[in-house]
């Protein structure tokens, strides 16, 4: 289609479809930049100045009187407080009340007769007439710009954070199972009431669609007091995957059903009456041709559940407890950030390591996503 011919409607569309790319990837991205930044730089300014130099104030203290040296009859303490790091000082004082009052090269007299010059890369000399004294060195303050720093070692000091690894085979141990599961049951309860005919199947759809509004908060524990019962009556410990496999089945098993029923209910009668005609069971069917034209509605879901469960902290909370063992990577995270929550690049280095699996699964299939489910909503058996 020609862009001129088009409607004012489809470039509305398409407006709205940017804005909506941009508001969800851009705090993505952002994420990403301030995981990556230095942590000073970090602390004192956003993830959208990454690439503009920064400026900051600080104070150091020169080093004490034992360090001074004799040099052309004058004493001499000299050092450099940006210790080796890039920058560039651009104005510095002795008093908290004037920090900024000289500039680079410039000499302040200080209160003692002492005379203190710094330079713009940090290099710093204090000089006396008479040999000078005192345990502690003096206060410098000074303005520094520094170039953008990006790093690795947020990523280093969470990975390296005790337990995290077998957080990550926790979660991936909780997730995949409680992913595939519910599909499993749910395609075949799909199958079963769009092309089954067998009595009160309209009743059990609509259960099942009531069972969509159900709050998890609200069944959570009924399902946690009715779990540990049948477990015990088994000699089944109370705080297992089975467990959390099965709370999520639960949980996900309507949506599951509502969608690959309304998917499969569209398919061409004609294709079923064909095989049947052929000699083909009902299982045949489901194995050799509803489940491949179903992959879309599959494939959606399984983002969704994928995500949910990943995610989630509640359930694996109630289900699988908070030991050293079975904590998912949620729950470790969570209590990462109770030690060290004051450090912002542990909070964006964390939560990006938690989102790294959920994005690769959903640009695996997310071609696959729209298309099931606009098919799961418009069509209907």
């Amino acid at each position: 289609m020609n862009p001129s011919t088009r409607s004012p409607l489809t470039w509305a569309v398409h407006v709205s479809v940017l804005l909506l790319v941009v508001l969800w990837t851009m705090p993505t991205a952002g994420l990403l930049i301030s995981s990556l930044r230095d942590k000073d730089q970090l602390a004192v300014s956003g993830w959208w100045t990454a690439l503009a130099t920064s400026s900051r104030n600080s104070v150091a203290r020169a080093p004490s009187a034992d360090s001074q040296v004799e040099r052309d009859g004058k004493f001499v303490i000299s050092g450099n407080f940006l210790g080796g790091q890039p920058g560039q000082v651009s104005a510095f004082g002795f008093s908290s009340r004037e920090p900024a009052k000289f500039k680079p090269g410039e000499t302040a007299e200080l209160n003692d007769g002492e005379r203190l010059t710094v330079q713009e890369d940090g290099s710093f000399e204090i000089v006396s007439d008479k040999r000078m004294e005192g345990s502690r060195g003096q206060r410098i303050f000074f303005t520094s710009a520094t170039p953008p720093r990006f790093t690795l070692e947020n990523y280093g000091e969470v990975l390296s954070a005790e337990g995290i690894g077998r957080s990550f085979i926790n979660s991936l141990t909780v997730a995949v199972p409680s992913t595939v599961i519910p599909i499993l049951i749910a395609a075949f309860a799909a199958y079963a009431l769009a092309w089954m005919p067998f009595p009160g199947r309209a009743i059990l759809l609509a259960v099942v669609v009531g069972l969509l509004v159900v709050p998890l908060q609200m069944s959570l524990i009924p399902l946690l007091k009715l779990y540990n019962g049948v477990g015990a009556f088994f000699g089944v410990p109370a705080k297992t995957y089975m467990g959390i496999w099965l709370a999520h089945t639960g949980f996900g098993l309507p949506l599951a059903i509502y969608l690959l029923r309304n998917y499969m209910a569209g398919l061409p009668r004609e294709i079923m009456e064909s095989a049947r005609v052929d000699g083909a069971s009902d299982f045949d069917i489901f194995v050799k041709i509803i489940l491949p034209l179903s992959f879309p509605a599959l494939a959606s879901f399984a983002i969704f559940q994928f995500l949910w469960t990943w995610n989630d902290l509640l359930v694996a909370i109630v289900f699988l407890g908070t030991g050293q063992d079975q904590l998912v990577l949620t729950g470790r995270l969570v209590n990462l950030l109770g030690s060290r929550g004051g450090n912002w690049e542990i909070l964006t280095a964390s939560a990006f390591i938690t989102i790294v699996v959920p994005l690769i699964v959903f640009f695996a299939l997310q071609r696959y996503l729209v298309r099931g489910l606009l098919a799961g909503s418009v069509k209907g058996g």
